[in-house]
């Protein structure tokens, strides 16, 4: 059997024009999936965006980009999303169906965060950062990537991630630690890991203390170095992430991602979660 699919956007994510949350449910019944959690965008960053990025972006970004290059997303439609899981439970009762959210950059929210978390019962949440700050405002990791050197952008995004767990704890599971690579530039050479290895596992490290889960996002390959370092410093449970904003993403590698995590030495558990074997 598959692991549950714990990180999946459908139409109550502001930028997934694809996504739909009953074809996703359908799209993991068939795959034998025991669960799927939708954790929709909880963007609570205003992004500073330069010209030269601006016609890169989809219609979903340019649409919500103003003439001051601000983009400012959505606020999640809580109670619409928590009605559409309440009527996907009805048609997949077989399927576990939890309800989620994906906080961006929580720790600089702390307020906004706390009325998003009350507004909703969400059995799974999801810590992660977009962007950096910079003295321009704070800027999509996607955009620095083509500004800045690569190295000097991925220590960056690091360190803003460690800032993240050591200073807030309105997450259970830290996503896409991996989220550089997405927007790896090429003419910065493959990506790898290693090169990052010491802000990486201090990441790692924090996440383990705290108790928290570590999510292997699939939405690119892995060879599982970091994985092991997870396990090393400390690291017991596992979650699996698509991260699909379509139906046909969900679940995407997860048959290789895990027998690679099976591999560093972690087993399915009582929940969504893998745990570490001893």
């Amino acid at each position: 059997m598959l692991p549950a699919d714990g990180h999946v956007h459908s139409e109550w994510s502001w930028e997934a024009g694809e996504g739909s949350m009953r074809l996703a449910c359908a799209r993991a019944v068939d795959l034998g999936l025991p669960a799927i959690s939708f954790t929709e965008h909880g963007d609570l960053t205003t992004w500073t965006v330069g010209s030269g990025l601006v016609p890169r972006l989809p219609e979903c970004f340019r649409a919500r980009l103003g003439a001051d290059g601000l983009l400012r997303p959505p606020d999640l439609d809580v109670p619409g999303y928590l009605d559409a899981v309440r009527r996907c439970r009805e048609l997949f009762p077989g399927l576990v169906i939890r309800t989620g959210v994906e906080l961006s950059e929580p720790h600089w929210h702390a307020d906004r965060v706390a009325d998003l978390l009350a507004g909703g019962d969400f059995e799974r949440v999801l810590g992660s950062v977009h962007s950096i700050r910079t003295p321009e405002g704070d800027v999509m990791v996607d955009e620095l990537l083509t500004t800045r050197p690569a190295d000097e952008t991925v220590r960056a995004y690091l360190a803003e991630v460690l800032r993240m767990v050591e200073s807030c704890d309105a997450f259970q599971v830290l996503a896409h630690l991996d989220y550089p690579v997405r927007s790896w530039p090429a003419s910065a050479g493959p990506y790898d890991a290693r090169a990052h290895e010491v802000e990486v596992r201090a990441v790692l490290r924090a996440l383990a203390d705290s108790g928290r889960a570590l999510e292997v996002n699939t939405t690119a390959p892995s060879d599982g170095e970091v994985v092991g370092w997870w396990r090393e410093e400390g690291g017991t449970a596992v979650s699996f992430g698509s991260d699909a904003h379509a139906p046909a993403k969900v679940a995407r590698r997860f048959a290789e991602t895990a027998e690679l995590v099976r591999g560093k030495g972690f087993e399915p558990g009582p929940s969504d979660f893998w745990v570490r074997v001893d």
